[in-house]
């Protein structure tokens, strides 16, 4: 009974809690006229903001064309100047990946994409992402979901103290749920949508390109793949019927605000010559072999596994996920230093030498945790141009005896990057050509070949593989980026 009467305490005291702070934490927001669940106040969403946005520029990189920089913060800056956040310290940046998407942080971070950008075909189709993104932080949803996962792990953590049961899985609990929560849900992409439409309206920009954009984004995300962040509909759930409510919104609005701006032809200019899809520069594929041009640098993966390479590494897994090869950049300034660090980690413990600038390595859990999965490997530091490489190797202890030759030829096929058909690649490319006559999109392709198939052609452009494109019109196509033979 005693234990029953602490846990019903404990309980009461926990839902008593909540309800105080979610009290301090209700507040009408200015921008959707809902009373909102906030826990974080707007100095804390500016400095989480600036603390993410230098990870996101080292992990994902920005797209070197300062014109283009400029172009979307000038156009993003003017936006959210018109929204009812206008004094956030509002920053715009293009990042230099193929996928499609565009995301915005708390206290007014807001990215895009080169792919995305890509995608669109005028500056109202900018706006369009642009004021969704920024309604996403006036809408503060990001803090709302951060708030939601701060009163979840505190039941969380009562819960585990009330249950001897439950206490050793909280920790997992409040993990997922703060995952769930932080992910925006329907109801916040369609009151981002929302916002959206009502900030490309207030900088006078045609409200009717945007439900285009969003069956762009529908036909672009279910082919997507490879870049180093998820595509459009895994991060802005379809709340249903987007862009014919969108249009229902449109037709809905004031007679003076139904038009405006479009600029297809300056926006198109800003695309000429801009990177498409992967960036071979930054490593490929042939056969089983990577390739890295701007490091110089090459790498057999084992037959069949999975590569993928991110900015900072590219790994290889096996086809069940149960080994590994990684080659990555190192903080250290030379290989041992990098052995230095490496193993003044805890759990790992040194084996014997192998070549030149090898070792194994084994881990070792500590005495509490003696069932836990033990692994072999190896490890080694090279120096590379003004560079410092790790290259690694490992799979479960028990696995090592039929792995270990595998893992070990394939270490040992890294080397320096010297023939030229491998070096000099490419990327592919955009390129804008204004049509002298009218033709189908069909026609244009056999005039004007492009190094991707009619079907992403015509959705690069906006338009049907049918469609007949008028006179003087301005076309994208896709040039350029082959790579060589194995």
């Amino acid at each position: 009974m005693k234990e029953l009467i602490r846990k019903q305490a404990l309980w009461t005291a926990a839902v008593l809690s909540a309800a105080l702070i979610a009290s301090l934490g209700c507040s009408v927001n200015p921008a959707t006229g809902e009373r909102q669940f906030v826990l974080i106040g707007e100095q804390q969403e500016i400095a989480m903001g600036r603390e993410a946005d230098v990870g996101i520029q080292q992990q994902m990189g920005l797209y070197p064309d300062e014109d283009v920089q400029r172009y979307v913060e000038r156009l993003g800056k003017d936006m959210a100047s018109r929204s009812e956040r206008p004094d956030l310290p509002w920053t715009f940046r293009v990042l230099d990946d193929p996928i499609v998407n565009a995301f915005a942080l708390p206290g007014g971070y807001v990215y895009v994409t080169r792919g995305i950008l890509t995608h669109f075909n005028s500056e109202a189709d900018l706006a369009s992402v642009l004021g969704h993104e920024i309604g996403h932080v006036t809408g503060r949803h990001g803090a709302e979901r951060m708030s939601t996962a701060q009163i979840a792990s505190l039941g969380l953590g009562v819960a585990a103290i009330a249950s001897e049961d439950f206490r050793p899985y909280a920790g997992v609990a409040s993990t997922g749920l703060g995952l769930l929560f932080l992910k925006f849900g329907r109801d916040d992409e369609r009151q981002a949508d929302d916002l959206g439409l009502r900030y490309m309206t207030y900088a006078n920009y045609d409200p009717n390109e945007m439900p285009g954009v969003f069956r762009t984004l529908e036909r672009v995300s279910a082919t997507q793949g490879g870049g180093r962040i998820p595509a459009w509909l895994s991060t802005h759930p379809d709340p249903g019927n987007r862009a014919v409510r969108i249009a229902e919104q449109t037709r809905a609005l004031p007679p003076d605000q139904q038009h405006g701006t479009v600029n297809r032809d300056a926006y198109l200019a800003q695309l000429e010559g801009m990177t498409f899809g992967q960036n071979p520069r930054e490593g490929y594929v042939v056969g089983s072999t990577f390739y890295h041009p701007g490091l110089a640098f090459q790498l057999t993966f084992p037959d069949g596994w999975k590569v993928v390479n991110q900015r900072q590494a590219v790994y290889a897994l096996s086809p069940g996920e149960d080994a590994a090869v990684v080659l990555s950049l190192a903080e250290q300034g030379n290989p041992d230093q990098g052995f230095q660090a490496f193993f003044g980690q805890q759990g790992l413990e040194r084996g014997q030498s192998w070549r030149r600038s090898f070792y194994y390595f084994r881990t070792v859990p500590p005495e509490t945790q003696q069932q836990a999965q033990k692994y072999q490997g190896l490890v080694g530091f090279q120096s590379h141009g003004d560079q410092l490489l790790r290259l690694l190797s490992y799979t479960a202890d028990s696995r090592w005896t039929g792995y270990s030759r595998t893992l070990q030829e394939s270490l040992a096929s890294f080397r320096r990057l010297t023939d030229r058909r491998y070096l000099d690649v490419q990327p592919k490319r955009v390129q804008v050509i204004a049509l002298d006559r009218a033709m189908t999109l069909e026609e244009f392709n056999r005039r004007y070949p492009s190094t991707v198939d009619l079907r992403e052609l015509a959705i690069l452009n906006g338009v049907d593989e049918g469609t007949r494109l008028e006179a003087g019109r301005k076309v994208k196509r896709i040039v350029g980026g082959e790579l060589p033979t194995s």
